[in-house]
């Protein structure tokens, strides 16, 4: 038998003393014996780290899997730094953010009041949520409990609603069904953002887990179960105050939450709303953590929707609306001469904020999307003389952007990744509101004789084109992310004069910021009027992700196929263009 070398033996060791789950401890116990080093290194070289919003990543033992564990401890770190210890560095303004971001940073700092832990119907989720709940209420903390699987958007409204500290959602979004998550929130209801979630990881580096006997009670009030009907029923009302009620609602609707959380909310708020009840996609309308259908249950990815389509076409359904497992994600297919056809999240973005622009009025207004999403929607809003931001990727960004604009609301936020906010009710992505009023618009659509696509048609007729599209490259192998470092850094230190035949007019790399945008591993090359390319890592692995938008003048309803076309020819060649690039820039560093 091969012996593990006495450093690392310790490590486990130290791990299987606070490890509370009989499961995990005997997985490492089992490698242990066998003297596996590979798999107990695999599972102890990298630990999961506090990323963007939280913590997320494949089921099992040890600090590089996601178990009780590290739930307990993350959730240790959280109550540190909610209660001010010291110790854990706790937050301030100023560092590297822009000055209007530090002073929202600053006000968010360790508010009082209670932590509202929510959880969606993964494997392991409930248990979870539960260790969570106990570990804050035995740090002297108030936990207030979901006990029901819920959406995320829910957990998002009820922070501000119950007037928390803070929120935990224990959920992995559109993520394999292999893994689990926990996010974040902070007293406003968004997404925790800098510097507390750098505060939140040191505090979790150094907290012990909680052992069974610490979290065995009694917690008196400690933990207390959330009136969900009564949070529920709030929701709702916020939710429905994005429609308009004399608004027509004659639509047949196919709807699938893919095995997730939504089919507990969104077939009741389109009824409460007035439509005719949404048609379940038999198949995927139960929560099943296994995703038997879906094995990447993301919208995105290609098949996800194919179920939800063949419903439609069977049924001869208007729309088909689809959530993420979590339901802060919507999808939406449309019915053309040849079939039914899913809009980008770009197009969909570029429709709801027309959608909603047109209806909007009064000073004020706000709109807001990301670097990597089409610029349409800046269009939109110099059209209708509404102010519009530009922000860094994530809603934790997006969902805060009118409160560095002081007497400015937020009236509607998305990013291409299929995240629409909708009204400011929710700080967050929300998929039931915006089902909500995509299905507005649809049934206004087909009221008057038209349809979705023909709206987009009149938009990019009188806009321009927006074509928009993605690539990305994994950078495979242990010295990935160094790779990864290296390839960014060629492309912010000897950017390409032209790409694909278009000259490179500006290159902006975000590493240092700029003006209101935080710094971030971000470049974009602008094409001078013509569009632009944008770079950047991913937040979870190494892969470098790039985004491509290819745009015209307008162009007229007679111009726009020739336009269309023109538009997805130049994307091609930019995609291939980066592509190419990119890998020599990869080979000469190999």
């Amino acid at each position: 038998m091969r012996t593990v070398p006495r450093e690392l033996t310790d490590r486990v060791e130290a791990w299987l003393a606070h490890d509370p789950d009989p499961a995990t401890r005997a997985e490492i116990s089992g490698l242990l014996a066998r003297g596996d080093e590979a798999g107990l290194r695999e599972r102890f070289e990298h630990p999961l780290a506090f990323g963007t919003a939280g913590i997320r990543g494949p089921l099992g033992a040890g600090p590089a899997r996601f178990n009780r564990a590290v739930v307990r401890r993350v959730t240790a770190g959280l109550a540190r730094y909610l209660s001010g210890t010291p110790s854990t560095g706790a937050a301030t303004a100023g560092g590297s953010l822009p000055a209007a971001w530090a002073a929202v940073a600053e006000e968010l700092a360790h508010r009082p009041g209670p932590v509202v832990v929510g959880h969606d119907a993964r494997h392991g989720s409930e248990d979870f949520a539960s260790d969570a709940a106990r570990v804050l209420a035995a740090s002297g903390l108030r936990a207030l409990h979901f006990r029901s699987a819920l959406p995320t958007p829910v957990l998002a409204f009820a922070v501000r609603h119950l007037g928390a500290a803070a929120g935990v959602m224990v959920t992995a979004s559109h993520n394999p069904a292999a893994d689990n998550g926990y996010k974040v929130y902070l007293a406003d209801g968004a997404q925790i953002l800098p510097p507390h979630d750098a505060a939140v990881a040191a505090a979790a580096e150094t907290a012990d887990v909680p052992a069974d006997r610490e979290l065995l009670g009694p917690f008196g009030d400690g933990v207390a179960e959330v009136d969900e009907a009564g949070v529920l029923a709030a929701y709702r009302s916020a939710a429905l105050r994005v429609v308009s009620p004399s608004a027509p609602r004659r639509l047949r609707s196919v709807y699938s939450p893919l095995h997730g959380v939504g089919a507990a909310v969104l077939p009741g708020l389109m009824e409460e709303a007035g439509f005719e009840p949404a048609a379940l996609v038999p198949s995927q309308a139960q929560p099943d953590p296994d995703f038997p259908t879906a094995s990447f249950p993301n919208p995105e990815e290609p098949g996800v929707m194919d179920r939800a389509v063949a419903e439609a076409e069977d049924l001869g359904a208007d729309i088909v609306l689809v959530n993420d497992p979590d339901a802060d994600r919507l999808a939406v297919a449309v019915p053309t001469a040849g079939g039914f056809r899913v809009l980008t999240g770009d197009e969909l973005g570029t429709l709801i904020g027309a959608h909603l622009l047109a209806r909007s009025e009064g000073p004020g207004r706000l709109v807001a999307t990301t670097v990597v999403s089409s610029t349409m929607l800046s269009k939109l809003a110099r059209r209708a003389g509404v102010a519009y931001v530009e922000t860094l990727t994530g809603f934790k960004w997006l969902a805060r952007a009118a409160r560095v604009r002081p007497g400015h609301r937020l009236l509607f936020a998305y990013e291409e990744a299929l995240g629409y906010a909708v009204s400011d009710a929710v700080a967050d992505k929300d998929g039931l509101s915006a089902a909500l009023v995509v299905a507005e618009m649809a049934a206004e659509a087909k009221d008057e004789g038209g349809s979705l696509l023909e709206q987009l048609d009149e938009l990019e007729a009188a806009l321009g084109v927006h074509a928009t599209a993605q690539w990305s490259l994994r950078l495979r192998g242990a010295d990935g992310p160094e790779a990864l470092v290296a390839v960014m850094g060629r492309w912010r230190w000897a950017p390409p004069e032209t790409l694909a035949g278009t000259p490179v007019s500006s290159v902006r790399d975000l590493a240092t910021g700029e003006g209101d945008l935080p710094p971030s591993d971000v470049v974009v090359l602008e094409l001078g009027g013509a569009g632009r390319v944008v770079l950047r890592p991913s937040g979870t692995e190494p892969k470098l992700k790039v985004y491509f938008e290819v745009t015209t003048e307008p162009c007229g309803r007679d111009g726009l196929a020739e336009a269309r076309g023109s538009a997805r020819s130049r994307l091609e060649q930019l995609r291939g263009g980066v592509a190419a690039l990119t890998m020599g820039y990869q080979g000469a560093l190999s």
